[in-house]
């Protein structure tokens, strides 16, 4: 039987068949990362236990995950089994984190790949507060990923996703809306506003988390550049550029890595919330995760309507391309 995500519907007997396949065995997401072990992320944490790590908060944590979850529609949390973390690497001054290359919710697969923060070439954490932060926010992104709306369909004998929360595609391939310009401080892309809603959420169970468990910034240039990002606390200082000096290694490309998704997701966000909802924001974004988890958008287009008059949606975020005919082959 397909394992199903608690939004998602298959059409066709063939294209359960083939997400089956893909769910039962992760080794070719693991593959994709031969240097690092990955573990599931229960059998992860319970070696951090055992080294000594208080692993009360990421647990914690998650208990604030399944409230706040639930109150938006999402009432099932990616299973942590489903959950692979990886440590323990061969490279030579690996630096994991939520921003290592290649990391995240996998959707055809139904597993998250994610790294522990900060050096890995151990099996547990140089710095158990930041890790299990860092884990915790990763978790908290990716079950909003997981509980979202999405419809398979069959494309070439492949299945397709056509629709992910409130953004669809067409089988032809053509995305609702277009890609951002480069270096726009807005967006007009249904992915970045989806991708920023989930990662603005999650940072702030992060920081909720931190401020509970009485952790605090770190005196490291790194550590509380890693502290202020998990947190949803960047200041413009932080993300301006260094002299490529300052970090080292690895450690220097995810910090370009964190730079640029604070400036191409999350800030992008946090304008269109602005502009669309000043003073509402909160309001906003709580419709927004509420449709991405059911993929209705009936009382996000109607709160946009009532603000900023009919067709509001389609109007901010539709390609002019999106409904043109779709090349099918067919002789005239």
């Amino acid at each position: 039987m397909t394992p199903l995500a608690p939004n998602e519907t298959v059409i066709g007997d063939h294209v359960a068949a083939a997400l089956g396949f893909l769910r039962a065995d992760p080794s070719e997401l693991m593959a994709g990362h031969p240097d690092h072990t990955f573990l599931p992320a229960l059998d992860r944490l319970l070696r951090w236990q055992e080294a000594g790590a208080d692993t009360a908060v990421f647990h914690g944590g998650v208990y604030s995950v399944r409230c706040r979850y639930a109150e938006l529609g999402l009432s099932e949390l990616l299973p942590l089994q489903r959950v692979l973390l990886g440590a323990q690497s061969r490279r030579k001054g690996a630096f994991g984190g939520f921003h290592h290359l290649d990391q995240g919710y996998r959707h055809l697969q139904m597993y998250a790949v994610v790294t522990m923060h900060g050096a890995m070439e151990s099996d547990t954490p140089q710095r158990p507060e930041l890790a299990l932060l860092d884990l915790l926010r990763a978790y908290a992104h990716d079950c909003l990923h997981y509980g979202s709306r999405r419809r398979y369909i069959s494309v070439g004998g492949k299945p397709a996703r056509t629709q992910y929360g409130i953004n669809f595609r067409r089988p032809s391939g053509q995305p609702y809306s277009a890609t951002d310009s480069q270096g726009s401080p807005h967006t007009r892309n249904l992915g970045i506003v989806m991708e920023g809603a989930c990662d603005r959420e999650a940072r702030r169970i992060t920081r909720e988390t931190a401020v509970r468990a009485g952790f605090t910034e770190p005196d490291d240039a790194l550590g509380r550049l890693a502290f202020r990002d998990m947190t949803g606390a960047l200041t413009d200082e932080d993300v301006t550029a260094e002299p490529a000096e300052a970090h080292e290694g690895e450690a220097a490309g995810y910090v370009e890595r964190l730079r640029r998704y604070e400036m191409g997701v999350n800030r992008r966000y946090a304008f269109f919330l602005t502009e669309f909802a000043p003073g509402e924001e909160e309001d906003l974004h709580d419709l927004l995760l509420a449709a991405v988890i059911s993929g209705d958008t009936r009382g996000l287009s109607a709160w946009l309507d009532a603000r900023h008059g009919p067709g509001t949606f389609a109007g901010v975020f539709l390609s002019g391309a999106y409904f043109q005919p779709a090349d099918l082959g067919l002789s005239a």
